[in-house]
């Protein structure tokens, strides 16, 4: 089923043309830049997107899928390609013509079933990266990082890295690759990720986030040079989610040694009754219009939240929202 909806933002952010005298310092862009965000779920069989030219006026459609439980996602422009790591099959998923206007995704190629249980996806050139977290009823399970080639026939599995922590998000910044340390306050960085051997490997450096109970999403824009990161706190509570935004994201965490803390006076924390945070389990942010995108898993059945970015700590209310069930993963992508 494809839905085709037209939303109004909540009062008060709405984008409008401001005309300049000569005295002004701000200028104003005369073409919007057009952002699409993708939502994995892990409850339909759907992927959802969603078409951002002005605030006030969002497209949002959903297309269906082979896969009724999702996670990891990633859009390529160039390809006009979604890549979905599939909990359902166990593999990851290419679909193509994305931006058509059929009711449902193309099924271009397949990985094959090399994990369980995947949590985040990340690419760095034509390579994939997929977190598998290791479940407690399976014996054989590991916390895995898989790496593959993505290439014009399919995909080719190149390495596989065992870590000995729980794994939920991931970022691939170059050869690096920036990961969650799932039921912690934690997050680690691999430098040279890509140059490891198979088996066990380590990180290059852990750090702990003060005020974050239990870290999920996390997504580093090198332009703005920011790192985001969501805390689901108690999974079973549908109030005690937060964002914490890092500024000056390479200056805070190289001073920080192995081992240590990033304090909260190093961040930027938003969290509280109006925020509708919950257990945000994913995040994106996009550099242009400054906006937080957040996969909401517990409050109502599943939600897009988008934030102004906050300069300063505090509990404000969503810019945008949008009901989209079993949100677990999101991704954005600017032209």
């Amino acid at each position: 089923m494809k839905k085709l909806l037209a939303l109004s933002l909540l009062s008060g952010v709405v984008f409008a043309t401001t005309s300049c005298n000569d005295d002004d310092d701000v200028m104003v862009p005369t073409e919007p830049t057009m952002v699409h965000a993708f939502v994995s779920s892990n409850t339909s069989s759907m992927i959802t997107t969603m078409d951002i030219t002005d605030m006030s006026m969002i497209s949002v459609m959903q297309k269906s899928i082979n896969s009724a439980d999702a996670d990891g996602i990633y859009y390529d422009g160039d390809r006009d390609e979604i890549l979905q790591a599939s909990r359902t099959n166990n593999r990851i998923d290419a679909y193509n013509n994305v931006m058509g206007q059929g009711q449902s995704l193309n099924l271009q190629a397949s990985s094959t079933s090399d994990f369980t249980n995947a949590r985040g996806l990340t690419v760095s050139g034509n390579r994939v990266v997929v977190a598998q977290d290791a479940m407690d009823n399976d014996p054989n399970g590991m916390n895995r990082l898989l790496v593959y080639e993505r290439t014009a026939q399919g995909f080719n599995l190149l390495n596989t890295y065992d870590v000995d922590f729980n794994l939920w998000g991931i970022r691939a910044i170059g050869e690096n690759l920036y990961a969650i340390v799932d039921n912690s306050s934690d997050m680690v960085v691999f430098n040279n990720f890509f140059a490891n051997n198979n088996g066990m490997i380590m990180p290059t450096k852990r750090v702990t986030v003060e005020g974050i109970v239990r870290t999920h999403g996390l997504w580093y824009s090198t332009q703005d040079n920011i790192m985001v990161l969501t805390d689901v706190a108690d999974a079973a509570s549908d109030t005690d989610g937060a964002v914490h935004v890092i500024n000056n994201f390479t200056s805070v965490f190289n001073s920080t040694a192995n081992g240590a803390t990033i304090p909260l006076s190093s961040q930027v924390r938003i969290a509280g009754s109006s925020t509708l945070l919950g257990n945000p389990v994913d995040v994106a942010y996009d550099d242009a219009s400054k906006r937080i995108f957040v996969a909401e898993r517990a409050n109502g059945g599943g939600q897009v939240l988008v934030y102004n970015l906050p300069t300063a700590n505090g509990n404000p209310a969503p810019v945008y929202k949008a009901d989209v069930a079993g949100a677990s993963s999101i991704y954005i992508h600017a032209e």
